[in-house]
């Protein structure tokens, strides 16, 4: 991926384009599956871990990437559609394959629209899926 598609990405989601931003960005970008912080400090060893963490942190709040707990005990990240605002009507589910322990994205089946007790306000929904994936049943 170039650094004019990346500076895009960011530009796109009001983040100011930086080095490690962008090494950031393109590394995340790397990933099939979801990634941990601690995939990315191993990735990027030469950055400074409060910095990746910062890095992760403002992405997160400007939703270029969106945070999934699989129950592994360790949060995975994915980079967000272009379109997508991380509103409840972009969630979609995940499926944590228990053999490999990777994580991914099912964008394609959103989380369905389950109607709360009255005065019950939704503001967030975690929805895994568990088994084995494509790769790991071959």
């Amino acid at each position: 991926m170039d650094t004019e598609h990346i500076e895009k990405i960011l530009h796109h989601r009001d983040i100011k384009p930086t080095a490690i931003r962008m090494l950031a960005l393109k590394a995340m970008l790397n990933h099939d599956s979801a990634f941990s912080l601690s995939d990315l400090e191993a990735e990027m060893g030469t950055v400074d871990k409060s910095t990746l963490s910062r890095t992760i942190n403002l992405f997160h709040q400007h939703h270029l990437i969106h945070s999934i707990d699989d129950g592994s005990g360790s949060i995975k990240y994915s980079v967000c559609r272009d379109d997508c605002q991380c509103s409840l009507g972009d969630l979609h589910v995940h499926f944590h394959c228990n053999k490999c322990g990777n994580t991914y994205c099912m964008e394609s089946i959103s989380i369905p629209d389950i109607p709360l007790p009255r005065h019950f306000r939704l503001q967030n929904v975690n929805f895994v899926m568990k088994g084995v994936c494509a790769q790991c049943v071959r």
